[in-house]
């Protein structure tokens, strides 16, 4: 039986006495979003989360709108294109080898175009009229606070934030002159019933709304939406007139056997507003003393915060991964660009970079948990699929981990495990936990590995190959994106799973296992070079037009194969890349394509053209709130694709290349500003984190170090290479062996 949830609010009246006042002041700073009036777009509303829910604040005709999502809205209804025995990759070899690879696109990848599902789907959405209120003056995002405030020249304000941790939000209306002027909320629903909308082609029965209880002091209100088969969601809003003006809290989600979207809604409620605002601020004052970063440049500044921001309101380690719109699903009556799904191909991928740096391994936790508890999936489709032992994760996938097809070169790429793998391996390095590396990093490494052993062949001359291979996403979804010859993007990831395993296996004592992968590295061919030196995508292709993905760039960014300090031939192959994305522009690039190249030119220590590319990232490819839109929004030309579809990868991807200007620790020796440009005379990072479980902070001041604080967290051996020009008692190189929690502090 439900419980009487009318008693429950009922019975809140008397601790809502003890939430009326003033309003909780935020903390103002120079990266906040401040405008003078509500965005007018879904995609630049402003954006609150905590990695399960979250909400877009923006203006849609007369009402103030809250776009209210949750991760796991999902229609996960099976599609037939797996359902047969063409599902396998031999069939789609015999079809390559036939050259006939129409089939092949008919089967496996038109059903993601043509098919409204599997999707992500929006939740809902609350709206306050504005008819007489009119329309706020300022409207403020404190990044600090996570709170965002609405101001009206009448006095009246408007406070609404998501709770960090629990799944829940809340808003508050103060400083009415008449409280029963204020509008209540009203829910509106998905246009799941609107025949010119493309969500109507999910084919969903209408969803209800359901009055509880409303009286003269307030009102609780639920809408529940059924979905495909038994899938059912609901949102259920509460609200209470205060003296001035309106407390409400909502909350949405899935419907299961227990009633946790009421359960999450009551246990809020009975804790109030001034608990729950406490609770919240302390996660993100926790949050944001992990790690931070002073840059003399105000853009790149400004964007580095509230990229920053925007990673903390979407990842969390009980969260589901960082999917391409995560919690902030297109509210435009269509479906989210992708279908808003998990890309495994390069989005996730680059959505996690800035957590390793930036000190924030507990957030990056939910992405590693996932793919961890997901590996009984992973592993039916690789032996359904590819018919082969180990484990392979599908490029495109849906919240449970299954794969939904699509250009199947990149969306079922054999080394997309080998990348995923990566990330278990960076956790490790940063962490030092060894029993992360035990459980973890070490087995999972190790099955990307079993796979690509039994998936590739040693020919004839001895070097071991994948009989076809691709590169994302050179000649989109042709026959010729399979190429013949080995990539230079699965070549390296298959260099980067043989090594590490290699590496891990000896860290486990399991020498002979160890050596065993050494040897399969071995028999893998090097990399591909063009005349000049530059990387290709495969022999005979070389990087010769432009092209939004540098997935033949793979090996010096992010897996390191290639280093800047490998000696003169690593030198030249990366600055030969280098040169080759500049030489042919970036007609073709997106938004994280300028992103990933700052981090490439970050790690050739080129400081003035990664600052270029960021420059460039920020004031043409993201929106006012900072979301990136893909195409170039500026119409200054920087590239021809000028769409705004949002996803998040290159947002993240920002932030993870000012981490590579200021600190690198990829060879295993620390280095101080390597990248920056010659005008950052005055820079400063507070807790960045390093390969060994370092927290280092560094202070410049007129060109030269100030002041640099360690801290081991683990213990071990500390190497740094002093700045250009700077040294401690003659010595260009500092070596420390740390005790776990030990710190160390130089001053000039």
């Amino acid at each position: 039986m439900k419980r009487n949830f009318l008693g429950v609010c009922l019975l809140m009246v008397l601790l809502l006495q003890a939430c009326q006042g003033t309003d909780t002041e935020l903390r103002v700073g120079h990266s906040d979003l401040h405008f003078t009036a509500l965005a007018r777009s879904w995609d630049e509303a402003i954006p609150l989360g905590n990695g399960t829910v979250g909400v877009l604040v923006w203006q849609r005709d007369s009402s103030l709108r809250f776009s209210l999502d949750h991760t796991d809205l999902w229609d996960l209804r099976p599609t037939d294109s797996f359902a047969d025995s063409r599902f396998r990759f031999a069939w789609v070899k015999e079809q390559i080898r036939k050259k006939d690879y129409f089939p092949v696109q008919k089967k496996l990848d038109w059903p993601y175009d043509r098919e409204p599902a599997p999707s992500k789907i929006p939740g809902a959405a609350m709206e306050f009229s504005l008819a007489q209120l009119g329309t706020p003056s300022q409207v403020h995002l404190s990044l600090q606070d996570a709170v965002c405030q609405l101001d009206w020249l009448s006095g009246l304000r408007l406070q609404t934030f998501v709770h960090a941790t629990e799944p829940v939000g809340w808003f508050r209306w103060s400083g009415a002159a008449l409280v029963e002027d204020l509008p209540l909320p009203n829910i509106c629903q998905p246009a799941y019933q609107a025949k010119n909308k493309a969500l109507s082609r999910l084919g969903y029965a209408a969803g209800s709304v359901d009055t509880l209880w409303l009286s003269a002091q307030g009102g609780c209100v639920v809408y529940r939406q059924p979905g495909y088969a038994d899938f059912v969601y609901e949102l259920r809003v509460v609200w209470e007139l205060t003296s001035d003006g309106m407390l409400g809290c909502w909350s949405l989600g899935p419907v299961g056997d227990q009633a946790l979207v009421e359960t999450a809604l009551e246990a809020a409620w009975k804790r109030g507003w001034k608990q729950d605002r406490k609770t919240h601020a302390a996660f993100w004052n926790q949050y944001w003393e992990r790690s931070s970063v002073a840059l003399p440049d105000p853009v790149l500044q400004k964007q580095y915060d509230n990229e920053m921001y925007k990673f903390g309101s979407v990842a969390r380690a009980n969260a589901a991964p960082i999917s391409l719109q995560a919690v902030w699903t297109a509210d435009n009556g269509h479906l989210p660009p992708w279908k808003g799904d998990f890309h495994h191909d390069l989005n996730t991928q680059l959505s996690y970079w800035p957590a390793y740096a930036g000190n924030h391994l507990d957030e990056a936790l939910g992405y590693l948990n996932t793919l961890w508890k997901q590996q009984d999936v992973y592993r039916r489709y690789t032996q359904t699929y590819f018919e082969a032992p180990g484990l392979n994760v599908p490029g495109v996938c849906t919240r449970a981990g299954e794969p939904m097809g699509g250009w199947i070169q990149y969306a079922m790429s054999q080394t997309v495990s080998a990348w995923m793998s990566q990330h278990f391996y960076l956790h490790w390095q940063y962490s030092q936990d060894r029993e992360f590396l035990e459980q973890r990093a070490w087995p999972f490494v190790r099955e990307a590995a079993i796979f690509l052993e039994a998936i590739s062949q040693v020919d004839a001359q001895g070097i071991r190959r994948l009989e076809f291979s691709s590169s994302p996403e050179i000649f989109d979804n042709s026959l010729q994106a399979w190429f013949t010859d080995m990539t230079n993007f699965d070549l390296s990831l298959m260099h980067f799973v043989f090594q590490t395993a290699s590496e891990l296996a000896l860290e486990m004592q399991l020498s002979d296992e160890s050596e065993h992968w050494a040897s399969i590295a071995r028999e893998l061919p090097p990399l591909d070079l063009d005349a000049e030196g530059g990387l290709t995508f495969a022999p005979g292709f070389p990087y010769a037009s432009s092209h939004r993905h540098f997935s033949h760039a793979l090996a010096i960014h992010p897996l390191g194969l290639l280093d800047w300090d490998g000696g003169e031939q690593e030198r030249h192959i990366i600055e030969a890349t280098l040169e080759d994305l500049r030489h042919y522009g970036p007609d073709y690039w997106t938004g994280y394509s300028y992103a990933w190249f700052a981090n490439l030119a970050a790690r050739a220590r080129r400081g003035d053209l990664a600052a270029e590319a960021l420059h460039t990232f920020a004031t043409c490819f993201c929106l006012a709130n900072t979301f990136h839109a893909n195409g170039d929004q500026s119409g200054t030309g920087k590239s021809q694709l000028t769409y705004r579809p949002f996803t998040l990868e290159g947002n993240f991807a920002f932030a993870a290349a000012i981490h590579e200007m200021l600190i690198q620790s990829h060879t295993g020796t620390i280095r101080l500003f390597p990248a920056i440009p010659n005008d950052w005379t005055d820079v400063a990072f507070e807790n960045l984190r390093t390969r060994g479980a370092f927290l280092v902070s560094a202070v410049r001041k007129d060109g030269c170090l100030q002041s640099l604080s360690v801290e081991a967290e683990q213990g071990g051996q500390f190497v740094l290479v002093w700045p250009q020009g700077q040294s401690l008692n003659g010595q260009d190189t500092l070596r420390l062996k740390l005790s776990p929690g030990e710190r160390v502090q130089f001053h000039r």
